[in-house]
């Protein structure tokens, strides 16, 4: 058996970013478990449903390709998609509109079939899966990026610059959803040092 691969290091560009400044980076087409959502992430039961969901498959998927391939992977960060129908609810903290896809991503050589063997293991433990869990591709392109370190909610100055500042005066404008990945564990990590990836798809205005 080889190394056991980990795609911080080995994708280190997309998963370890600067905290200093904003970033472009020009993001590949990657594989991911998703789950869609919408609510309060601190509230909602669907948002601890899909979390648990999503690490289920994810390990499952992780056992199964090192049985069938030999290959061996860290379980790559949670990832998640968020926007709102009215995005002035993000200025306002309205969680509750707030709607989600939350994403695991998986290895190129981890095949559908080995996917839905995970699934079917998941379901034997959690019952049925959220009607909206999928393995699925997400091209996400030119995007700019930072690394936040702190509180979830702190992460509203850092936006506002990028949305007022940091776009405008590159002449870019929104392409996508705003995009986090959570490197971090907020079970062992103190708020004050979680950190969180935050990535805003872009394209020339």
């Amino acid at each position: 058996m080889g190394e056991k691969i980990d795609f911080r290091k080995s994708l280190k560009t997309f998963y370890q970013p600067s905290a200093k400044d904003f970033a472009m980076v020009d993001v590949p087409k990657m594989t991911f478990i998703k789950v869609d959502g919408q609510g309060n992430p601190n509230e909602a039961p669907e948002y601890v449903r899909a979390v648990e969901w999503l690490y289920a498959v994810s390990y499952g998927l992780k056992f199964a390709v090192r049985e069938a391939t030999g290959r061996d992977y860290v379980v790559p960060p949670l990832e998640g998609l968020w926007w709102a129908d009215d995005m002035t609810s993000f200025a306002t903290g309205d969680k509750a509109r707030w709607r989600w896809t939350l994403m695991i991503m998986v290895p190129d050589f981890a095949t559908r079939d080995l996917y839905e063997s995970a699934v079917e293991k998941a379901r034997r433990k959690l019952g049925e899966p959220p009607a909206s869990l999928r393995l699925e591709p997400y091209v996400e392109g030119p995007s700019l990026q930072i690394l936040h370190i702190g509180r979830y909610d702190e992460e509203a100055p850092t936006l506002r610059r990028l949305h007022e500042e940091v776009m405008p005066a590159r002449g870019l404008v929104f392409n996508g959803h705003h995009h986090e990945i959570y490197l971090s564990d907020p079970r062992k990590t103190a708020p004050e040092k979680l950190k969180t990836v935050l990535r805003q798809p872009v394209r020339p205005l």
